[in-house]
């Protein structure tokens, strides 16, 4: 069973802000614990704090190991100019600095998958095909879901440097276990070392 945290949950919440936030946060929990506290109980309520102290580390961790953002920039002006070949390419050098056996599917017609990710046992069905269009309907991911059924794939990937998802199509990730990789994701992965 895989643990999901909730999107709008205290934790995430500060898991996805600036790193020094979550420590003014424990800051004021030892404060209040000082003022509102018998000495006796100081500690106890302090430690109040101390799971909100982890997410902050865990934050601070994260946003250091974060790409910079103009190398960020840089990099989606780069998948913009990029042809489909030089694209693939840095996808799976990415993905295989990552630990990832990286396949190009049989067949010369292109299908639904370009990149078949295999992790020990886990086999990741990836379509990054349409990464320059303007608009990502249902239909791709469609395609997507049927390959990964067909080929037993646990989890499948959409890449979408550029444009929007539908929100029929955003849902429909959701509930058949593909992950949307957009806009700045895609030059972060890219960019990862």
């Amino acid at each position: 069973m895989k643990f999901k945290m909730a999107e709008k949950s205290l934790f995430a919440m500060l898991l996805r802000s600036p790193w020094w936030i979550s420590f003014v946060v424990v800051g004021i929990i030892v404060l209040a614990a000082r003022a509102l506290l018998p000495a006796e109980y100081f500690v106890v309520g302090a430690l109040a704090g101390f799971p909100i102290f982890v997410v902050g580390c865990v934050a601070a961790w994260r946003q250091l190991q974060a790409p910079n953002p103009a190398r960020v920039a840089e990099m989606m002006d780069a998948i913009a100019s990029m042809p489909w070949r030089t694209f693939s390419d840095a996808l799976a050098t990415s993905w295989t600095r990552a630990g990832c056996t990286v396949e190009r599917p049989a067949g010369a017609k292109p299908g639904p998958a370009d990149l078949v990710l295999k992790l020990g046992s886990t086999i990741t069905l990836v379509s990054a095909r349409r990464w320059k269009a303007a608009t990502h309907g249902v239909e791709p991911l469609r395609e997507l879901h049927a390959a990964m059924q067909e080929q037993g794939a646990s989890a499948g990937i959409y890449l979408a440097s550029h444009g929007q998802l539908s929100d029929n199509a955003r849902i429909f990730a959701r509930d058949h276990g593909i992950t949307v990789l957009q806009g700045d994701a895609v030059a972060a992965l890219l960019l990862r070392k």
